[in-house]
């Protein structure tokens, strides 16, 4: 069991220094859709919830269009569970120093599908090497879940329709799992 308080204080790199918060993340724990993004931005890190902004808005609507599930119906979170400077990627030092928090979140999930959301979170959850043009859509076994990756939704914001088509695929793919037996 993930203790918070610890969570919360984390001083295991150095974005806990500049961080305002830790985006631990947000919606029920046992959700049928477990959705991991990079990092918190700006916004997040303000709000202290994972996609709040403007690739939250995108992606919920694109969740909600091709699977029927709610921002609410989902547990979203990120690799990294503190903000970079400048938005910058996290390093491989950050990401190591949140893995145990990722992994742990992944082990209490009853989630039956899990997204990964752009190359980092792609490569942190999967184990990729190639980038989400490559994997998204791949269908990857996990202990108790599928697995899938796709663009994140930033991405989409900067690369328009023929990403969010693509995004659109691959959440049809994600429905599909959640309704299989």
């Amino acid at each position: 069991m993930i203790d918070l308080g610890e969570l919360r204080s984390c001083t295991r790199c150095d974005l806990s220094v500049t961080r305002q918060r830790v985006v631990v993340g947000s919606g029920p724990r046992h959700a049928p859709l477990m959705i991991i993004g990079e990092a918190p931005g700006r916004n997040e890190d303000e709000g202290g919830e994972p996609f709040i902004g403007r690739s939250g808005a995108l992606l919920f609507d694109l969740v909600h269009d091709e699977t029927g599930l709610t921002r609410d119906e989902c547990f979203v979170t990120n690799v990294v569970k503190c903000r970079p400077p400048a938005n910058r990627p996290p390093r491989r030092d950050e990401i190591a120093a949140c893995r145990p928090w990722l992994l742990a979140q992944l082990e209490e999930s009853a989630a039956k599908v899990v997204l990964a959301l752009g190359n980092t979170a792609a490569r942190a959850v999967f184990g990729y090497v190639e980038g989400v043009g490559v994997t998204h859509g791949r269908v990857v076994a996990l202990d108790a879940a599928s697995g899938i990756a796709t663009y994140h939704p930033a991405a989409a914001l900067r690369g328009g329709s023929r990403v969010v088509d693509t995004m659109r695929a691959d959440l049809r793919i994600v429905r599909q799992l959640l309704v299989a037996p």
